[in-house]
């Protein structure tokens, strides 16, 4: 659920959607890291001015914990 929304929602800000991948990893019981693959144009777009982009979609994901639990940290990489 929480991966299929932020893949949709990093294709709407990216300028290069076909290269937005998203990756899960388990990192224990109750903790998952989302990293977002994005091309290096668009990862500046996905973290925003001063990080307030990135802080906006992990405050929509935060309401995601109430359902299921699982803590979720969502990072940006940009790939070559």
């Amino acid at each position: 659920m929480v991966e299929n929304f932020l893949y949709e929602y990093a294709k709407l800000i990216a300028d290069f959607p076909e290269k937005v991948t998203i990756e899960r990893q388990e990192l224990g019981e109750n903790f998952v890291d989302i990293i977002i693959n994005a091309d290096k144009i668009d990862t500046g777009k996905l973290i925003g001015k001063d990080g307030k982009m990135i802080n906006a979609i992990k405050t929509v994901i935060i309401g995601c914990k109430a359902k299921d639990n699982t803590s979720y940290r969502v990072t940006v990489k940009a790939i070559e």
